[in-house]
């Protein structure tokens, strides 16, 4: 590395290994060489290395895995929402990047219905809802934490499907007989990755999430569910 070069040495070699990447030195999914191996090759401290890989991870080239090292990050996923109020599925997204779309059940409980979930599905306080949480990957990395609310009576089925690699909103079609169509409204905000939501996503805890709620509708104006989503913002983004 140039050590008279005013640019500080962990950005050289941050820039360094990004080039390589682009230059398909180092392929998508590939490892790349440990700390200790890249502060041999640059002759620079693990620190001066760790900054410039941490750098990599937070703008998505990167992705530490625990306990198995560092590996070149797909591409980030762009997924559209067009025609209004229209959220392109997940698994679509997946299929036009080549990517297999998969998903793990978390959890998924009958939980009572708050305020806002009230309002939105015209409930009376003794109404239920079905929470169901899971974790979405592409080709097996995750990208995000899926948390959606159903109302329990119309989707009890639900509580013996097996939830694991499949499309919520075909799921939701096939059991409540209605499609999912559009968003009656949505928000999007920037979030920190909590400790349980770190260890889900294999991120470190303060990673930047992108929280999204919303709230879908059929093509009649129903309301069918709520979803509360955590976006890793260095593996996906959204198109307005």
């Amino acid at each position: 590395m140039n050590e008279g070069n005013v640019t500080p040495l962990y950005q050289q070699i941050k820039e360094d290994i990004k080039a390589a990447i682009e230059q398909g030195k180092y392929k998508v999914k590939e490892q790349i060489p440990s700390e200790p191996e890249l502060s041999a090759e640059y002759s620079v401290s693990r620190i001066t290395i760790r900054r410039a890989i941490e750098e990599l991870c937070s703008e998505g080239y990167l992705i530490k895995r625990q306990g198995r090292g560092t590996f070149v990050s797909a591409p980030r996923i762009h997924r559209k929402i067009a025609g209004g109020n229209r959220l392109e599925s997940f698994t679509k997204t997946c299929q036009n990047y080549g990517m297999q779309a998969g998903a793990k059940l978390i959890s998924r409980q009958i939980v009572p219905v708050r305020k806002d979930d009230k309002d939105f599905f015209g409930f009376g306080s003794d109404e239920l809802l079905l929470y169901i949480e899971r974790v979405r990957t592409a080709d097996g990395l995750p990208i995000f934490l899926e948390n959606l609310f159903l109302p329990y009576q119309q989707y009890r089925a639900l509580m013996d499907e097996n939830l694991n690699d499949c499309s919520m909103f075909e799921t939701i079609e096939r059991v409540g007989k209605k499609a999912i169509h559009d968003t009656s409204r949505r928000s999007l905000e920037i979030a920190r990755a909590s400790s349980d939501q770190a260890q889900k996503l294999g991120l470190p805890v303060g990673e930047p999430l992108l929280h999204m709620n919303c709230y879908f509708i059929d093509q009649n104006g129903i309301p069918l569910c709520i979803g509360r989503q955590y976006y890793v913002g260095s593996r996906y983004m959204f198109e307005f």
